[in-house]
């Protein structure tokens, strides 16, 4: 019984050792031969089941990665640098000639000999180190650089001016009654003889453009600005830009006087003003306004000094001015240090030349174009310089050259959007130029994060300032177009340049795409449209023909159309295969990109074209191959076809995608006799396979971890294929697929059995051991036959094949779930027949151990009796619980259970007459067996060990211990409890019984009978009914009785009252009953029976409580179904034929009569 304790735990342990059929690793079992290498497509040989199942799992790995939509974290599977892509010297600027070289180097040291202004901390402010790079760049030698520098110092010096944009100001004082001011600019340059001069040691004054200045004369008119009065505000909002010549960029200032403007009033028109006085401060700038009216009309002066108030002044010198420029507040100073001021003023300086003495303004060269050059000529150098081989580059220059950019641009007066063309505002940053470096990239490749950059700069620029010169715009127009030729030349070869499987490479090409997104910004934006056409469409025409030229380039490698077709048939299965993974880059990496950025649909694009191209040659090849079919054809066709059905798959898996509409659809029917051909080949192989695998087989487990041979491991590896086979085949016509499948499904469980076959002629051949009861092979075959009904079944599932409409969805097809569940017998059955074999070895000790039992001494007590039993039966199932899966335990434990008590029944028949005590050992080995078979739950349940022979044994031991009186009653008993499986079978009798306690007798009225047997020729009966008591020791002098006959019915009508004086004791008693039995009366032979039915006397109206005052005919109807006497009615009946008392025998004897009607309910 212990042993039956573990069986669950060693259970548990096994499966989660043992791995699942389905999941099980593709090698063979290592005790099977070893398989060759795997073969080329098309090269097994009928017959050769190791080579075929190879190339069909080539088929089935390949079909692995089709399963759903692809994931892009699997595509990106390489973080190599990107491939390089082409580069076109000639695609730069124009090569220039010696002559513009020269000028070029003569404008760029004019610019640094002639810089002015304050450099910034990140620029090279040593000349010579500026001269000497400029002497590196345009490669010239010490003496030719010398006389270079020494012809330019001796030029004339530019003449400079400063260009100042007065923006704002704000927090400014208010100085009219209302609270605010009417502020307005006076500006201008303060030349070196118009200095401020030393104040003096009373008090502090600064220089003022107020009129009638003491300190010094008065200005040129040329050289004072004014603004526009901004009326009522101390943020005034003015944007006016200004130009001024410099005579002395070492000693000139910029002077700017803030003022509010205030009209001449009189003192009548100064108090009319009293509605605009606010608050309490305004009431004493009121009083002030008065104050200085009054003044304005005696003898303080002129009206001119007091009419506008200060409101603060800046003073700027030139020299500090940044050599960039600069956009910034200054804070507002006062003229004195008596003077009240606040607020703040944002200017924009910027230190500009207006002549240039150099050959390139003399020949009438625009700064723009001469930084452009001088920009090429910089860029060629860094790049070749820093990273000659690289595609990183972003466009960062050396601290000389951003320097030299950045004076050359400042000095020719380009505006912001200029420079964003040519190079962006000036900063920490390293300088961007986008129309130098797009051509650039082209000669050398850039790094297209640098050019996305370039362009963000741009467009800002662009939004603000809106236009270029005609030539400047057709420049950049130009560059654009060249650009974008150039990216629709990359996106031709995208698989080439910009790989799916190298993430680096997709990163490129979504800066790519990305920088011809802003591309599309720019074209409604000029007179001179650089793109003929929509951007996007001309994309969309690249993508297409690059598209064709990949596919023409791969089927001329790997397809040519002059090639025979078989030779063709392989080629044309890699091309599909190609086509297939392209399809899933484009879905899973460059659809997301070219939909979310350029709004072009890559996926559909190029699905469309490549679907119909492979579709095309496949319907020309299978045409072509038809009447050519081999089995080598055969084979390739199938693959080919299984590569195109995952291509319309893949489509279908897309919601909202329909693959009724594509080139593929109907592409299954020419390949249909293919498909044929190779799965009536498939079927061959695996009986092959099958074959050679029992072979070799040693019928021992393959490891410790499982308890199946290496033969079971490679049959549930075939049809684990077969299935998986089946599902990427996935036939379209439902027709033709339940053809297949049904062929596929016969195939199958014919494999089934014949590797069942095979393994039942190998174990009957090995030689068994001498005295052993439990046969390891035999507990290997039976594993081996449990595994194979697991994964044959679950194969057969697999097969499944769409029924239409009227199919319902996850059932099986008729035909397949018939040929399963009879797969499932078959296998079902020969387990079975495996297990009987097994445990007939146990036959000769159970009988030996059961025959202890029943001849153990009364004096030794049961369970000494019954331990040599218990003991075997320990270790046998020991053995078997090492041995055998839990499924196949069990079924060993069923057939040793009932094993024992066919034993047991036997030793019960062998022993007559013998005392009580033996059936009660008996009694109590059959609970002890319970027991230990049922093991606490852990082995078979109660319900199965107390059904069948177990039922019967019980009863043939109850009975065995009651008297003969007793088993009469039993078997009176057991006619009540019998119930009618067919209530209409035999048909029913309606009868009326109560009893009559002043007369002691008991009235059994026979009503009537419907849907009788027919038991004679015509169809008819001729019944009549006998009435009797029972049992007999309860009513011996009591005769039965009987109604009338009445011929050919079958629903005869009695109306027959019957009377059987009895006491009402005898009529309590157990078991009593009246007993009526339907006869068929027969002239010339015995009568027939037709049916028998038993009413127990204790429910009968007046036995259990006398009536009071009832009619004679008291009681309702009662409706009996007929029915005949069943097994357990019988064992009563055995039981006392096996009694040699006189009482036994008359019982057995009076019911001899009835006993060859008897018939078991089917």
């Amino acid at each position: 019984m212990s042993t039956l304790l573990e069986i669950k735990s060693s259970v548990l342990r096994q499966v989660q050792v043992c791995p699942s059929f389905r999941r099980r690793t593709e090698e063979e079992p290592a005790s099977s031969s070893a398989d060759p290498p795997e073969p080329a497509a098309g090269a097994w040989k009928p017959g050769d089941g190791v080579e075929f199942f190879a190339q069909m799992r080539l088929i089935l790995k390949k079909g692995e990665g089709r399963q759903g939509l692809p994931c892009p974290e699997v595509l990106l599977r390489s973080r190599s640098p990107a491939p390089a892509e082409p580069v076109d010297p000639s695609r730069g600027l124009r090569t220039l000639s010696q002559e513009e070289v020269d000028m070029l180097y003569e404008e760029a040291l004019y610019t640094v000999l002639h810089r002015a202004g304050t450099m910034g901390p990140d620029q090279v402010d040593d000349e010579e180190a500026l001269l000497s790079y400029l002497q590196q760049v345009f490669g010239t030698g010490p003496e030719e650089h010398a006389s270079a520098v020494e012809r330019v110092k001796k030029a004339k010096a530019p003449t400079y001016a400063l260009k100042v944009s007065v923006m704002r100001a704000k927090n400014l004082l208010a100085k009219d009654p209302n609270g605010f001011s009417d502020p307005y600019c006076m500006l201008g340059i303060l030349p070196a003889s118009g200095a401020v001069q030393e104040p003096s040691p009373h008090k502090e004054q600064r220089f003022s453009f107020r009129k009638g200045s003491k300190r010094g004369g008065p200005l040129p008119a040329k050289c004072i600005q004014v603004t526009e009065v901004k009326n009522s505000t101390l943020n005034p909002v003015w944007k006016e830009h200004f130009l001024f010549e410099i005579e002395d960029v070492g000693t000139d200032q910029l002077h700017l006087d803030i003022w509010d403007h205030d009209d001449d009033v009189s003192l009548v028109e100064a108090c009319r003003k009293l509605n605009e006085v606010i608050g309490l401060k305004g009431m004493s700038r009121y009083f002030k306004q008065i104050v200085k009216s009054a003044r304005a009309n005696g003898t303080a002066g002129p009206t001119e000094d007091h009419t506008d108030d200060f409101l603060g002044c800046l003073n700027i010198p030139v020299r500090e001015v940044p050599v960039a420029g600069e956009d910034r507040w200054f804070k507002l100073e006062p003229r004195s240090s008596a003077s009240r001021v606040q607020g703040d003023c944002q200017l924009v300086l910027k230190l500009i030349t207006t002549q240039r003495d150099t050959n390139m303004s003399q020949r009438g060269r625009s700064g723009f174009l001469s930084y452009l050059l001088l920009l090429s000529r910089l860029l060629q150098f860094e790049h070749r310089a820093e990273e000659p081989n690289s595609s990183s580059w972003r466009g960062e220059l050396s601290g000389p050259a951003a320097t030299v950019l950045c004076l050359h641009g400042a000095q020719n007066n380009l505006s912001a959007l200029q420079l964003a063309v040519l190079c962006p505002e000036p900063g920490l940053r390293p300088r961007r130029h986008w129309q130098v470096s797009s051509r650039h990239h082209q000669t050398r490749t850039l790094d297209y994060g640098y050019l996305l950059g370039l362009l963000e700069d741009l467009q800002a620029h662009w939004e603000e300032a809106g236009s270029l010169p005609q030539e400047q715009e057709e420049g950049l127009a130009d560059s654009f177009s060249a650009f974008s030729e150039f990216g629709l030349q990359l996106l031709r070869q995208l698989r080439d340049y910009f790989p799916a499987s190298n993430s680096t490479a997709v990163y490129r090409l979504e800066l790519l795409l990305k920088c011809l997104g802003k591309l599309q910004i720019f074209q409604p934006s000029f007179e001179i449209c650089p793109f003929e056409t929509e951007l996007n469409m001309d994309i969309a025409a690249a993508l297409k023909r690059g598209n064709r030229e990949w596919f023409d380039r791969l089927l001329n490698t790997q397809s040519p159309r002059e090639q025979p077709g078989p030779q063709r048939l392989a080629g044309l299965v890699k091309l599909a295969d190609a086509v297939y993974e392209d399809l899933q880059s484009c879905y899973g990496i460059y659809a997301s990109l070219f939909h979310s950025i350029i709004k072009v649909d890559f996926f559909t694009l190029t699905f469309r074209q490549l679907e119909r191209l492979v579709a095309e040659e496949a319907w020309v090849l299978t045409e072509e191959l038809s009447p050519k079919m081999t089995l080598e054809v055969a084979s390739g066709l199938f693959e080919l076809y299984l590569t195109l059905a995952d291509i319309q798959r893949f489509w279908s898996s897309i919601p909202g995608r329909d693959s009724r509409s594509l080139a593929l659809a109907g592409i299954h029917a020419p390949f249909l006799p293919a498909v044929k051909l190779w799965l009536q080949v498939l079927r061959d192989q695996t009986k092959w396979r099958l074959q050679g695998a029992v072979e070799v087989d040693t019928l021992e487990p393959m490891d410790a971890s499982s308890k199946h041979s290496s033969s079971a491991a490679t049959a549930s590896l075939c049809f684990s294929h077969i299935q998986e086979l089946w599902a990427c085949l996935a036939w379209p016509d439902p027709a033709q697929a339940q053809r297949l499948g049904a062929q596929l499904s016969q195939d199958l469980c014919e494999a089934a059995l014949f590797y069942t076959e095979l393994l039942r002629k190998k174990v009957d051949a090995q030689p068994g051991a001498a005295g052993e009861a439990v046969s390891e092979p035999l507990c290997v075959v039976l594993n081996d036959v449990e595994l194979l009904r697991k994964a044959a079944g679950q194969a057969l599932r697999g097969l499944a094949w769409p029924e239409g409409a009227a199919g319902l969805e996850g059932t099986l097809p008729r035909p397949l779930l018939s040929c399963t569940q009879a797969l499932d017998e078959d296998l079902q059955r020969e387990a079975r027949t495996v297990t009987a074999h097994l445990t007939s070895k146990m036959v000769g000790d159970v009988r030996k151990y059961v025959q202890h039992v029943s001849l153990s001494p009364d004096s030794i007590q049961n369970d000494e009796a019954v331990a040599p039993l218990l003991k075997y039966l320990d270790e046998k199932l020991a053995l078997l619980n090492a041995s055998l899966v839990k499924e196949n335990l069990s079924r060993v434990l069923e057939a040793l259970w009932e094993l024992l008590l066919q034993a047991i029944l036997q030793a019960l028949g062998a022993n007559r007459d013998v005392s009580a005590d033996f059936y009660g050992r008996f009694h109590f080995t059959l609970e002890a067996l319970v027991n230990f078979f049922h093991a606490e739950g852990q082995g078979l349940p109660l319900e199965s060990l107390r059904d069948g022979s177990y039922k019967r044994l019980e009863e043939e031991l109850r009975l065995h211990q009651c008297s003969t009186r007793e088993c009469v009653e039993q078997y009176y008993l057991d006619k009540l409890k019998q119930r009618s499986l067919e209530h209409n079978r035999f048909g029913r009798l309606s009868v009326r019984c109560h009893y009559e306690a002043a007369e002691q007798r008991l009235a059994v009225e026979v009503l009537h009978a419907a849907d009788l047997l027919p038991l004679d020729a015509n169809g008819l009966s001729d019944p009549f009914v006998i009435v009797e008591l029972g049992p007999p020791h309860l009513f011996p002098l009591v005769r039965s009785q009987r109604t009338q006959v009445k011929s050919r019915t079958l629903h005869p009508v009695y109306d027959e009252l019957f009377y059987f004086s009895v006491p009402a004791e005898a009529c309590r008693r157990r078991g009593a009953c009246v007993l009526f039995t339907v006869m068929d009366h027969d002239w010339l032979s015995t009568n027939d029976f037709a049916g028998e039915a038993a009413l127990g006397l204790g429910s009968v109206s007046g036995v259990a409580r006398p009536q009071v005052g009832g009619s004679a005919r008291a009681g309702q109807p009662v409706t009996l179904h007929l029915r005949r006497p069943r097994a357990q009615v019988r064992s009563a009946l055995r039981m006392l034929e096996g009694r040699p008392n006189k009482e036994a025998q008359e019982f057995v004897k009076r019911l001899r009569e009835l006993e060859k009607y008897m018939e078991a309910d089917p």
